[in-house]
């Protein structure tokens, strides 16, 4: 994404408050963007779930910059802010992620049917057999209502006088950004550069405390939360880094490993969740455990694929 203030800060100019709110901005803009395309879309699933992305990505960006860059701005709006953002950006993911999920599982149930363990996909010369396909339609189930209950929160939220109150201060700082007065008449490299260096830092110390690829097992799920923890940080440091004006493009290729880790992790959960649904058949089970090891496989998948990726990232860093 082309940023406003690339080039003030390549050619080291402006000061802190020009660059971070020329940056908050230009994502207050899209914000306000997404929400009128949200509004727009009405029944159209498909553009509503666009826009809601184009929401999330907006109030993301944010919040992780007034993290971040909180110093530099008024502290208190800041921290407000930041919390109301994330309990957005929090509510419209549900939705997405549960249909996601579900997507992703019956996807997997139907390549795994050419293996031994569960029989031919839809459209092949078999079909499913009891266990599988009562496996799919139990995952159908449990994550359709977690999906229906998390589209009505996500309209309920929409309609809340605290989200209202969410889009009236974004619409304040698409115009104007709270600042702090004597931090943001400071130099780029003497404020806004060393407070992201800390967010990598910070970075830097959780991926070095992860458990090397070797020490971990493939259907383990405890270094999950810590991986999430990394993917945080890592998506943190990047909107650092973006607000710059830097080419992120490698960061963002670590992320992507860092979301399919999420998703597949996730997935893996609800399939082992399914898998404890009292009085299954034991065929279910077992078509759910063979799912539940497939996507564990593609959590380990998604590390190593990360791994690759963070060691060209460390050395590009400034």
């Amino acid at each position: 994404m082309a940023l406003p203030n690339h080039d003030l800060t390549a050619r080291g100019e402006g000061s802190a408050g020009d660059v971070l709110g020329t940056y908050l901005r230009a994502q207050a803009t899209a914000f306000l963007r997404g929400l009128r395309l949200h509004e727009e879309s009405g029944a159209d699933a498909a553009e509503g779930s666009d826009a809601a992305r184009s929401l999330r990505g907006a109030a993301r960006r944010i919040s992780g910059s007034l993290s971040t860059f909180r110093v530099v701005t008024e502290s208190s709006w800041a921290d407000g802010l930041r919390t109301e953002l994330v309990w957005l950006s929090s509510t419209l993911a549900d939705e997405h992620a549960y249909a996601a999920r579900l997507t992703r599982l019956l996807d997997a149930l139907h390549r795994l049917s050419g293996s031994p363990e569960v029989p031919a996909p839809r459209g092949a010369a078999g079909s499913l057999t009891v266990g599988s396909a009562r496996a799919g339609a139990l995952l159908e189930r449990q994550l359709t209502l977690a999906r229906t209950r998390a589209h009505s929160a996500t309209l309920q939220a929409l309609g809340s006088s605290r989200f209202h109150a969410v889009a009236d201060a974004v619409a304040v700082l698409a115009s104007e950004v709270p600042l702090d007065p004597v931090a943001a008449r400071g130099r780029v490299d003497e404020v806004l550069i060393p407070l992201a260096e800390v967010a990598h830092t910070r970075l830097a110390g959780a991926v070095s405390a992860l458990p090397h690829a070797a020490e971990s097992q493939p259907y383990n799920a405890d270094h999950d939360s810590s991986w999430h923890e990394v993917r945080r940080l890592l998506r943190v440091h990047r909107y650092a880094r973006e607000a710059l004006g830097e080419d992120v493009a490698r960061l963002a290729a670590a992320g992507e490993a860092l979301d399919r880790h999420r998703d597949a992790a996730e997935a893996a959960a609800a399939s082992a969740t399914a898998a404890r649904t009292p009085r299954i058949a034991p065929a279910t089970a077992y078509a759910l455990g063979v799912l539940h090891a497939d996507q564990r496989h593609e959590v380990e998948a998604a590390r190593f694929t990360f791994q690759g990726l963070w060691q060209p990232v460390t050395v590009s860093a400034p």
